[in-house]
């Protein structure tokens, strides 16, 4: 290896053929060619976001508990007609500032 490169050290990755397949997808995406460079400039000045869920989780979750809700009382309403006022108390009493 000459001593006048300005990279001397070879860093070796191994990948499997769908990573190098999304690699390469990305570099297309970046209009880049040079994959060392690519690899390089990914790794030197990429970042890495990590993303707490948890609570879009729970509003997912007491989303779909008012939307099952929902669903019943029209399925209450279409078959029967209408809706109890008992009905209407639980739910107000279950959401009482949506309602």
């Amino acid at each position: 290896m000459s001593r006048n490169r300005r990279r001397p050290i070879h860093l070796h990755v191994m990948v499997s053929e769908e990573e190098l397949t999304l690699i390469r997808e990305r570099m297309a995406e970046a209009g880049v060619q040079n994959m060392g460079a690519f690899v390089r400039k990914m790794a030197l000045n990429g970042y890495v976001l990590h993303v707490d869920l948890g609570p879009v989780r729970e509003l997912v979750s007491l989303q779909r508990r008012c939307s099952n809700n929902l669903n019943q009382v029209a399925i209450q309403v279409n078959t029967y007609g209408g809706v109890y006022p008992q009905d209407i108390a639980l739910l107000q009493k279950d959401y009482p500032h949506k309602i």
